[in-house]
This record gives structure tokens, C-alpha cells and sequence, in this order.
């Protein structure tokens, strides 16, 4: 990846020329409109999370069965989901690729590059062949492919929400802020559907061979829809001339750091609790019940899939609730009640059936209403030349501090210690939010009073 060949970037412009003169065609220099955004990024975000959901999904239902039938079940788990935070590390190392990318190419390049490897490095995981022979090749490629994953995603970042933030009526931010956040639940209610269908209508020796490698090869055909949604959008002269007025530039991430390199921590803290919560209710969930057999896991994909749709509607909500109290008092209130939800953890999910259905539906819910402002809350504090770059590198290591390691950490302490270590963590995440929070408002006031 650190050169694009001549062939790609040919094929790359080839593309960004005849989408923007499709567009000019139809829209004859017509502003960008914020709705016509919003639909590029719903698309854009909710294809993203369909690959990482289906590498979720499957770290508990296919892995430790085709990949690692040398380890116990629960070991079998854990290191699937060790591979499943190697995305979010290297999701950092893509922007700042993929920026550089954009800096020498173009935005049509980039993104094009970057949802190429995402498919493709998704794709190929559906390849794979059972690991029979208990060797590590398998296990090498898994983890590799994992890590372009992240390098991909961190190069995906087109900029359309710090777009739809700065076109979006001063009045009703918060309703546009949340429209990117609905791509997670609706990313994952089709994965989780996808699993549910091929478990339930596949015999289980027939969906260990077989059947779980659609859901990859899905992931490619939807990446393919969404790069032409995108592409649509940030090809155009609007955006174009946006970018070049120095609103929204692919800063270096040296220069960003020096610059503002104390609003990336704040902004990558000032969300964490609904980060730290966000793998909690959708991936750790299928593992703890797995190795528990509490209950049948298909069952828990149902409410999951239910809790899913709530998720949205939730998210929905806080777009309303947010323009009426404030982003980042919604984002405040919200991290109380997870703190709230946290305490509760323990005896909702280690209870029985109709415990842990609550902690799924509450939990969503709960998700859909934090996560739905996690995104610019803090981010408009960044001058505009830094918006874009900022916004990334933010998301990038919200991802990185609160969501990487969760399930990991979460099974793993729970396992050796019981579900209270699932309560110490979120109520981590939570402390964190709050603080951040009160920093950054402290932050302004004395940038007011200057």
C-alpha cells in the first residue's frame, strides 16, 4: 500500500470524471444539499460497520471452530477477538496513509483505494480454508487481513460528516450529527440477520464449511454500492471547492498534533463511555452466552436484531433530544445513565433468559442515544483546516481507547473475575466522558472570556 499503481489511479480519475459529470449534468452547480449527504453517509458508515460486524459476529460463532479447534472454546474466542482489535489499531496508520494518499492523488483515488482493500481484504477472509492441520499460516493470514481491515477503514474517512456538520441549520446540528451515527445499528441488524438466516436454515456442520463465508462475500458487493453513493458526493465542484478553500484539508497528522493535538484527546475521551459500550451490547454478549449456554444463541441474535432496531430509533431520538438541551449535554446525561446500566450489568446478564434479553434491549437503546451525538461533539472545537483530518483521528482513537479491546478485556476479566469486571469498565468509559467533557466546556468558557 505505500504506492498506488499507475493502472488503479488511471482507473480511479477515470471513475471521479464520470461521476462528476454525471452530476453536473443533473444538478447543473446545484449546492450541496444537506439530505443528499446524509444519504451518502448512512450508506457509507453503515457498509463500514457490516464488515467489522461480520468479523464480530463470526470471532464467536465460526472461529474457534475452523481456525483455532486446537484451543479450548473460550481460548478460541479470545484470541479471535485479540485479532478483531488488530483493525482498530492500524486505523490511525490508515488515515494518515490515506491522507497522504489524497495530498498526491486525489479524494476519488483515495477513497476508491481504500474501500477496494476494505472489500477485498473481507473477502479474502471467506477464503480461508479450515485451520485442520493445527498450523499458524491460517491464523497469520486471519490476523493480516484483520490489520488491512483497519488500514482500509481509517482510509475510507471521505469527509461527508464534517461536511453535513458545517452545511446542516445551526438549529438542528444535533439531527444531523446522529444521521452518520445510524450506519452502526443498521450495519449491524443486517450482519446479525445474515448470521441468523444461514444458522437457522443450514445444518451446523454445513454452516462451519460453508455457509458462514457469505456474509464476507456480501460485504464486497456492498462496499462496490457504497464507493459509487460516495463517490457521487465528494467528486463534486461544491465539495471540491469546500476542500480547496481550506475547510476541509487533509492535514498531516504531524502538523495536526502540534497544532491541535489537545482537542484529539479531548474529543477521543469526551465519548468513551458509548465507545466503551458499543462492543459490550453487540459482541460481548454472543460470547458470554456461548460458553455459558444459558441460552440458545440464536435466540440471542433475535433480540440482538430487535435491540438493533431499537438502537435506531434511539438514535433518531437523540437528534431530536440533542437540538432541545445540547449535544454535549445529551452526551453527559447519556453517560450517567450507562454508568447506571453498568451497575446493573452484572445481574441482568448473569440472570436468566428474560435478564439478559433486558440487557440487550436497554443496552441498544441506551447505545443508540449516546452514540448517536459521540460524533462532533467536540470536533467543532477544531479550526476548520483541521476539521477533516481532526474528525478522523479522533473517531480513530475513540475506537482505538474505548471499543478495541472490549470484548477481549470484558470476556476475559469476566471469565476470571465475573461479570462486575464488565461494570468496572464501562463505569471507566463513563469517567472518562464526564471528564472530557467538563474539561472541553471549561476550555471554551475560558476561550470566551479571552
Amino acid at each position: 500500500m505505500s504506492s498506488i499503481s499507475h493502472a488503479d489511479h488511471n482507473a480511479a480519475e477515470g471513475a471521479e470524471r464520470d461521476v462528476r459529470r454525471q452530476h453536473q449534468h443533473h444538478t447543473s452547480h446545484a449546492a450541496v444539499a444537506p439530505g443528499e449527504i446524509a444519504v451518502g453517509v448512512v450508506i457509507g458508515r453503515a457498509s463500514e460497520y457490516f464488515d467489522f460486524f461480520t468479523y464480530g459476529i463470526a470471532s464467536v460463532l465460526v472461529f474457534p471452530s475452523v481456525f483455532f479447534p486446537f484451543l479450548s472454546q473460550l481460548d478460541g474466542i479470545l484470541l479471535a477477538f485479540t485479532i478483531f482489535s488488530f483493525a482498530f489499531i492500524a486505523r490511525p496508520i490508515g488515515t494518515t496513509l490515506f491522507m497522504a494518499i489524497q495530498r498526491t492523488w486525489s479524494r476519488g483515488t483515495k477513497l476508491t483505494a481504500a474501500l477496494f482493500l476494505l472489500g477485498t481484504s473481507t473477502v479474502c477472509m471467506a477464503f480461508l480454508p479450515a485451520n485442520t492441520t493445527h498450523g499458524y499460516t491460517v491464523i497469520v493470514i486471519l490476523a493480516v487481513l484483520r490489520f488491512l481491515q483497519g488500514i482500509a477503514l481509517g482510509g475510507s474517512w471521505d469527509g461527508l460528516p464534517s461536511l453535513l456538520s458545517l452545511n446542516a441549520p445551526k438549529h438542528r446540528r444535533g439531527w444531523y450529527a446522529m444521521l452518520g451515527q445510524l450506519g452502526a445499528p443498521t450495519g449491524f441488524l443486517i450482519a446479525a440477520s445474515l448470521f441468523l438466516f444461514l444458522n437457522t436454515q443450514l445444518s451446523r456442520e454445513d454452516f462451519l464449511d460453508w455457509g458462514w463465508r457469505y456474509p464476507f462475500f456480501v460485504a464486497f458487493a456492498i462496499n462496490v454500492v457504497a464507493l459509487f453513493a460516495r463517490l457521487r458526493l465528494v467528486v463534486t465542484e461544491e465539495y471540491t471547492q469546500m476542500m480547496e478553500e481550506g475547510q476541509l484539508e487533509p492535514i498531516g497528522i504531524i502538523e495536526m498534533v502540534r497544532a491541535q493535538g489537545y482537542n484529539l484527546f479531548i474529543g477521543a475521551f469526551a465519548a468513551l463511555a458509548s465507545y466503551a459500550l458499543f462492543h459490550i451490547v453487540t459482541i460481548f454478549p454472543l460470547s458470554w452466552i456461548s460458553l455459558t449456554r444459558s441460552q440458545d444463541i440464536n435466540n440471542v441474535l433475535i433480540v440482538q436484531i430487535v435491540g438493533a432496531l431499537v438502537a435506531i430509533l434511539a438514535t433518531v431520538a437523540s437528534g431530536v433530544i440533542a437540538d432541545k438541551v445540547g449535544r454535549r449535554n445529551t452526551l453527559g446525561t447519556m453517560a450517567v445513565l450507562i454508568g447506571l446500566f453498568a451497575i446493573a450489568s452484572p445481574w441482568l446478564l448473569g440472570g436468566g433468559k428474560l435478564a439478559q434479553d433486558a440487557f440487550l434491549v436497554i443496552g441498544f437503546a441506551l447505545l443508540g442515544l449516546s452514540y448517536g451525538q459521540a460524533s462532533g461533539t467536540v470536533t467543532a472545537n477544531f479550526a476548520k483546516r483541521f476539521r477533516y483530518t481532526g474528525a478522523a483521528l479522533t473517531s480513530d482513537f475513540a475506537w482505538l481507547i474505548g471499543a478495541a479491546f472490549a470484548p477481549l478485556v470484558a470476556l476475559g476479566l469476566s471469565h476470571r473475575f465475573g461479570l462486575g469486571a464488565v461494570s468496572v469498565y464501562l463505569l471507566s468509559g463513563v469517567a472518562c466522558t464526564l471528564l472530557a467533557l467538563r474539561i472541553n466546556r471549561a476550555l471554551e468558557t475560558d476561550k470566551n472570556k479571552a
